[in-house]
């Protein structure tokens, strides 16, 4: 049932979203060299990689100098890909992962492998289910980045404090993994961008 309804909002989502789509992608492609898409493996259920799709934010290899962005003043963000962060509309294309089925659209946000061997054992009960595009941590860390900007060392404060709590509200949500628990937080979501 849960894929079912995951297949089917995606497509509408999708489908509505196209036009808007489109003018991102001229845009990305105006401003900056590289590709309108940005790839990123990252781990699934149960422990498999897969590639998680967004439109680029970064300028071209912005990756090979860190994973984390710190701050939505990172030098590596071009100015479209500033906006479309700050509306999360980076985020959308990650639909077409829950189409293919490495993805739903609530359940926890899925790390890379850098961060997933950093899990203790109890932790790594996150893994058992499908990561989504939204989740309970992406509620609460909404400003993540701006949060890991202030810190003298961004790597350690989101190993030592920002996973944890993260992977704690993930676990709330994996205790009741229903459809009324997902529209709830689909609408918090909503409300979260909007506001």
């Amino acid at each position: 049932m849960k894929r079912l309804f995951d297949c089917v909002v995606s497509l509408i989502i999708l489908l509505c979203f196209l036009p808007f789509g489109i003018l991102i992608a001229i845009a990305i492609a105006f401003e900056s060299r590289g590709g309108v898409f940005y790839r990123q493996e990252r781990i699934g259920q149960f422990g498999k990689p897969f590639r998680l799709w967004k439109f680029r934010t970064m300028r071209k290899n912005a990756d090979q100098f860190g994973k984390l962005t710190v701050g939505m003043r990172d030098p590596r963000i071009t100015r479209v890909g500033l906006f479309i962060r700050k509306v999360k509309l980076d985020e959308f294309p990650q639909f077409l992962n829950v189409l293919s089925g490495e993805m739903s659209i609530v359940g926890p946000r899925p790390e890379v492998q850098e961060y997933v061997a950093e899990y203790t054992a109890e932790q790594r009960q996150v893994l058992e289910v499908k990561p989504g595009i939204t989740d309970y941590a992406s509620l609460e860390y909404y400003n993540e980045n701006e949060l890991l900007g202030k810190s003298d060392n961004p790597r350690k404060t989101y190993i030592e404090e920002v996973m944890p709590a993260k992977i704690e509200l993930n676990r709330k949500y994996i205790a009741n993994p229903t459809i009324g628990h997902d529209l709830k937080i689909m609408w918090m979501t909503l409300m979260k961008i909007i506001n």
